[in-house]
């Protein structure tokens, strides 16, 4: 194995009485693409933001290229040669690709030269093979792969020598996605050091020369990723074995409650029919911006419609999102960051939102909530958290909850799964099967295929925002739906 070009040692860090990491060894090779995993609230965040210079450790010691490394500020860190893309990227919308590229990369001029500064980004982009993104449009037009792409030339114009990319596939088509591996495969080969962190165990499993574990704010594991399986790490990550990943038990479907027909929105969705029957989880696949989102917003009135109808139990007609609540609809956002949370607010406020229960005292609502905390498995201090400091998949719980506490018959879920950790997934496939079986209706839109032919009765595919015949899940294949979802085959 080749020597390490990062070395992280004993690394501890508490916050209060919480200790969210308990002395983490870890290691990169120059040349090498290590995977960090570990279910949500495992210390992976905490552990980034230690090597990133945002938080420094409590003790424990960091050497880079064998001297002591010890950055006091993101931006330490990043001239020091270690850079991170967050799953939530940092790009700067109103400034050019060519700005974004050489932002923070002035040596020791307050501005490069123009000819200077176009030069390193279009090396950079060169060393990505994505010379094709023009330097001088608005970062804003670009799409999110393109975005994400124009971080990492930025971290390689700042002489990036570790590169760690946080979830960089979760709001990625198929195509993006394998376009990201080709990359970082070169950049391995480049002799960057690369730290993957996923929940997508597949894609560690595809991608990754060694792996480490974290569970509880240790490591746990480290080895060759091609001398185990996902089985395994998925075991590793949640210390116990991982079987039966899917929950579809035998259910009954019933009347109709929600009935979409020849629905159209201002862009999309173009045409979408639907029926959707209590006790079913009907599933929504196709390719990002095939328009899947855009119909769950419209039924549920964010978006605007400009023709078809929707009836929901006995009501038919346009809808507001107030009108949905009051007629037994739920939506979970993709977004839970912008559109799903109050992350500034506790987890109570989070629950409690939109119906508010004003005659309740703020004594009756926190024990109630520590209810739904419980029923839910939501890992926090209490009711009175934050939401915005738990975990990505307690903050989902959180967000399904608040549909489950104001009494949501129909459930609209896009992508309920999104950076969820596969203990958590694993939770909420139970959920939305024993939803499903107390006779609420589920439609869900997901771009993870096994997800939705391990959940859901039925499955409709999106094809460039016309949605196709609902058929049984037992009459598709991944090899279907990806041909209906690019227009190859008849849904």
């Amino acid at each position: 194995m080749p020597a390490s070009r990062l070395q992280l040692t004993g690394i501890c860090k508490a916050f209060g009485a919480t200790q969210a990491l308990a002395g983490v060894d870890f290691s990169a090779a120059a040349g090498e693409v290590h995977a960090l995993v570990g279910e949500n609230g495992a210390g992976k965040s905490t552990l980034m933001n230690v090597l990133s210079g945002v938080i420094p450790p409590d003790t424990g010691a960091m050497t880079l290229e064998g001297a002591p490394f010890r950055p006091r500020s993101p931006l330490e860190a990043r001239r020091a040669g270690v850079v991170m893309v967050n799953q939530e990227l940092a790009i700067a919308p109103h400034l050019t690709v060519l700005e974004n590229i050489v932002l923070g990369a002035e040596p020791a001029r307050i501005l490069l030269r123009h000819a200077e500064a176009r030069q390193r980004a279009t090396e950079a982009l060169r060393q990505l093979g994505r010379s094709d993104i023009p330097l001088d449009a608005p970062a804003a037009s670009l799409g999110i792969a393109a975005q994400q792409f124009v971080e990492i030339a930025r971290a390689l114009a700042l002489g990036c020598r570790v590169l760690v990319l946080d979830e960089p596939t979760s709001s990625l088509s198929q195509a993006d996605i394998e376009h990201l591996f080709r990359l970082v495969r070169r950049l391995r080969d480049q002799g960057h050091a690369i730290v993957y962190i996923s929940h997508f165990l597949e894609e560690v499993q595809a991608l990754s020369d060694r792996y480490t574990v974290l569970r509880d704010g240790v490591s746990v594991a480290t080895g060759r990723t091609s001398e185990t399986s996902t089985a395994e790490l998925a075991r590793l990550m949640v210390g116990r074995q991982v079987s039966e990943l899917y929950t579809r038990s035998p259910r009954q479907s019933g009347d109709v409650i929600l009935e979409v027909r020849e629905l159209g929105g201002i862009a999309k969705p173009v045409s979408a029919s639907l029926e959707l029957r209590r006790g079913e989880v009907l599933g929504i696949a196709g390719l990002i911006g095939a328009g899947r989102s855009e119909l769950l917003r419209a039924i549920f009135g964010l978006d605007p419609v400009v023709r078809g109808r929707v009836r929901l139990g006995l009501a038919f007609g346009a809808g507001s999102p107030t009108r949905r609540w009051a007629e037994g609809a739920g939506l979970l956002s993709e977004d839970r960051k912008t559109e799903g949370l109050a992350l500034d607010l506790s987890v109570v406020d989070n629950f409690t939102l939109p119906r508010l229960a004003p005659w309740l005292r703020p004594a009756a609502l926190a024990r109630e909530t520590s209810r739904w905390i419980e029923q839910l498995g939501v890992r926090c201090a209490g009711p009175r958290q934050r939401v915005g400091d738990l975990s990505g998949g307690n903050q989902q719980k959180v967000a399904l909850g608040r549909l489950l506490r104001n009494g949501a018959d129909v459930l609209l879920l896009d992508e309920p799964t999104r950076g969820v950790d596969i203990g958590a997934k694993q939770n909420i496939y139970r959920l939305i099967d024993e939803l499903a079986n107390q006779g609420k209706a589920v439609l869900m839109v997901s771009s993870y295929l096994p997800e939705l032919l391990g959940t859901c009765d039925r499955i409709a595919v999106m094809c460039r925002g016309v949605l196709g015949p609902a058929r049984p899940v037992s009459t598709w294949t991944e090899h279907g739906i990806m041909l209906a979802a690019t227009g190859a085959a008849a849904a």
